[in-house]
């Protein structure tokens, strides 16, 4: 297997490459893992102390859940692989608090982290509006999660498609209609011949818009190359784009590691008891 990468935009968190010499399956595995299985840190529980504001207790804990926090894998283990057998200790969990009050909106960026490296990632987001004489203050406990339990849990956004493999056989009569038709500006015209646009091929999105609309048929083929998968990947920002695909092979390579132990244990021929005479 073989990767190259296309883009990188740490500013936005996005990430694309190029998966070669794989199959649909492993690609898959890939995007699950990444979607499901990576941990990352979000608000499981809050205490109110005090909420005179117009938003319930209970829409206020479901907006905090929702608001992605910076995550210190290194630092904080699942609750469940916890050495305190998901009692609740600083290893497995973060308090955060907040005191509002007065009149304005109250946002992100006014909560406070026991750990100075876990804290909301987008200050902006706003929590509830206070009026005058309002008040809102509490006392939440971060947790480390997977995205299959809850969506605050999923680290981002990862898909993937096909590498696109587009022919053109003849000369098409309608060119000027194909690259009018075409989406992802695919094709474009040259000496009065329609031609590729080699910046953007991997665009492509195989809708087959082209192959419908150029005369005469079969003028333009298009294929997917079934062996590379061009993947997308948009962080949410609690972990790096990078973070999120090396946190979901290692999740494969321990997965794997425990099914071949299994499979050992099973195939080991039992001993069979000596009866007695």
């Amino acid at each position: 297997m073989k990767t190259e990468l296309l883009k990188l935009d740490k500013k936005q968190g996005k990430l694309s490459f190029i998966l070669k010499n794989a199959n649909a399956t492993f690609a898959n595995a890939i995007r699950r893992n990444a979607v499901e299985e990576v941990p990352v840190m979000a608000i499981e529980d809050v205490e109110f102390r005090n909420n005179s504001s117009v938003l319930y207790d209970e829409i206020i804990a479901h907006r905090l859940g929702l608001i992605p926090l910076k995550t210190d894998l290194k630092s904080y283990n699942l609750p469940d692989k916890c050495k305190c057998n998901n009692k609740g200790c600083a290893m497995c969990q973060l308090k955060l608090t907040l005191k509002a009050r007065g009149q304005g909106v109250v946002y992100a960026s006014e909560i406070k982290s026991t750990d100075p490296k876990v804290k909301p990632v987008y200050p902006k987001i706003p929590i509830t509006k206070l009026l005058k004489g309002q008040k809102l203050e509490f006392e939440a406990t971060a947790i480390l999660g997977r995205g299959k339990d809850h969506a605050k849990w999923c680290p981002g956004l990862v898909y993937y498609k096909n590498m696109p493999i587009i022919n053109i056989n003849k000369k098409c009569k309608n060119p000027d209609l194909v690259v009018e038709q075409c989406p992802q500006d695919i094709f474009e015209v040259k000496n009065n011949r329609l031609v590729l646009n080699k910046d953007n091929l991997l665009k492509c999105h195989l809708c087959d818009a082209c192959v419908d609309i150029c005369e005469p048929k079969g003028a333009v083929t298009v294929d997917k190359n079934e062996n590379e998968f061009i993947f997308y990947v948009e962080s949410w920002g609690q972990l790096k784009c990078k973070e999120i695909i090396e946190e979901a092979l290692k999740t494969i390579r321990n997965s794997s590691n425990e099914f071949i132990k299994e499979i050992k244990k099973k195939a080991k021929p039992q001993k069979k008891s000596k009866k007695k005479k």
